[in-house]
């Protein structure tokens, strides 16, 4: 992934985010805010759990900084970005509104396109399949309620995590994040994650594709699986990444926060220009 950015407005081609999780405390807005103003594309992927609506049905949280989002996304699309927005498994309310996935046409709602999946062509000639994912985890598909308790134990560690990377920080320690450290070193969740990327990349072959574009499981990679080139663009609760497309048609990898050197540990990061 990219350590150091130049300074000033960044340019790309294409920008792939996802599970931003808009609406809850651990939605790092501030530092999305801050990529968001500093780059420009022509063409924003916003590939699922954008808005969290499991959340909403609890409580809701939005501030300043959520505004900055929303109003950015929406500034982007009236300067002729093309905006693409591809719900998840907490956004899924929107997904009603959506004809099926293999109709041509989506819904056009203030300049920006929602679709249950989409295809996007590199300048590399690459022919990319971008969707979230969740339909590849077969928790969230046949068994929801244990999707909500891994919701809700996953909320738990980031709760866990601001109080042990706060003394960390006394000791002049990183940042350490429990719920990225669980999914390398726990047997079965990295079982889990080599299956749900292996089956994306198995269906992506079987549709013609030369790669697939992903979010869901909020773990940033890019790598070949089975022939495909496999991309998870990560999140923006621990990892901050987004998959962006050079104008060559290079993908990488971005991770926003150790390349601009943020604190996860500051609840008011980054000041963006309202």
């Amino acid at each position: 992934m990219n350590a150091v950015l130049p300074h000033g407005p960044l340019r790309f081609r294409t920008v792939f985010i996802s599970d931003t999780h808009l609406g809850t405390k651990g939605c790092r807005c501030d530092f999305l805010a801050d990529f968001l103003s500093r780059m420009s594309c022509d063409n924003l992927f916003l590939v699922g759990d954008i808005v969290d609506g499991w959340r909403l049905r609890k409580a809701w949280y939005w501030d300043a900084y959520h505004d900055r989002v929303v109003r950015s996304i929406l500034n982007h699309a009236k300067r002729g970005t093309a905006v693409t927005y591809i719900p998840g498994n907490h956004d899924e309310m929107f997904r009603a509104w959506l004809p099926p996935a293999h109709e041509a046409r989506g819904l056009e709602v203030a300049g920006i396109e929602v679709r249950r999946e989409a295809t996007h062509t590199t300048a590399a000639g690459l022919r990319l399949l971008v969707l979230h994912g969740d339909e590849y985890d077969g928790v969230v598909r046949y068994a929801k309620f244990l999707a909500y308790l891994g919701d809700s134990a996953y909320r738990a560690a980031l709760v866990f995590n601001r109080w042990l990377n706060w003394v960390l920080n006394l000791f002049g320690r990183p940042y350490w994040s429990l719920s990225q450290w669980l999914k390398r070193q726990v047997k079965g969740a990295v079982k889990a994650i080599d299956r749900f990327e292996s089956q994306m990349a198995s269906d992506a072959a079987r549709r013609g594709f030369d790669g697939i574009v992903c979010g869901h499981i909020h773990h940033a990679e890019m790598r070949m699986v089975n022939g495909v080139l496999y991309c998870n663009d990560g999140d923006w609760v621990e990892s901050c990444t987004a998959l962006v497309e050079h104008e060559d048609g290079r993908l990488e990898l971005l991770d926003w926060a150790a390349a601009n050197n943020l604190s996860f540990l500051r609840s008011k990061a980054v000041p963006v220009p309202a």
